[in-house]
């Protein structure tokens, strides 16, 4: 079972410029930049909890109970593995080496003629990763420029049960 990720080196810029988020709301004007920076990485949280993948290169921590649970990784759009932690039978502390494994997809697999070690009973298995897109689909770009509107626009609350045109733009980039 996989736990939820957290982000130990948060990204470094957006998917969405401040010029992009400027034009979209239609002002031309810098007294907003502020709160459109502020939007832009709102945005940016809402598409990623809703497609279930990050849209800014950064490093997460992932945890597992499991060697079997590498078959799927929890998070979407891995570039790299940094690290494999776990504890060992005795109660070290490891670090699985990278000889052991390789990234595919997303799966951690295990190279020819290895295996994955022993661990702790109750213990859990750490994989550091780097992840996010080197780019972003046009449409998932659209949609969080479509949010970024509608928050600068309407500050209030707003009934959002309906389809929108954020749900059609992202349905085809959910990740389970």
């Amino acid at each position: 079972m996989w736990f939820p990720p957290t982000v130990t080196v948060a990204p470094t810029s957006e998917p969405v410029t401040l010029a992009e988020a400027r034009r979209q709301v239609k002002v031309d004007f810098t007294d907003d930049d502020t709160y459109l920076t502020d939007l832009i990485a709102v945005a940016r949280n809402h598409v990623e909890k809703y497609c279930g993948q990050v849209l800014a290169g950064q490093t997460v921590e992932v945890e597992t109970d499991s060697w079997c649970d590498m078959r799927h990784l929890s998070v979407g759009l891995v570039q790299s593995i940094t690290s494999i932690a776990y504890t060992d039978t005795t109660g070290a502390p490891q670090t699985l080496p990278d000889t052991v494994y390789e990234l595919r997809g997303d799966a951690i697999v295990l190279k020819y003629r290895q295996s994955w070690p022993s661990v702790q009973p109750r213990s859990l298995i750490t994989v550091s990763a780097v992840v996010g897109p080197s780019s972003i689909e046009p449409s998932v770009k659209h949609a969080m420029l479509v949010r970024i509107a509608d928050l600068y626009e309407s500050r209030e609350n707003q009934d959002e049960s309906g389809w929108t045109t954020f749900d059609s733009l992202l349905s085809n980039h959910r990740y389970y």
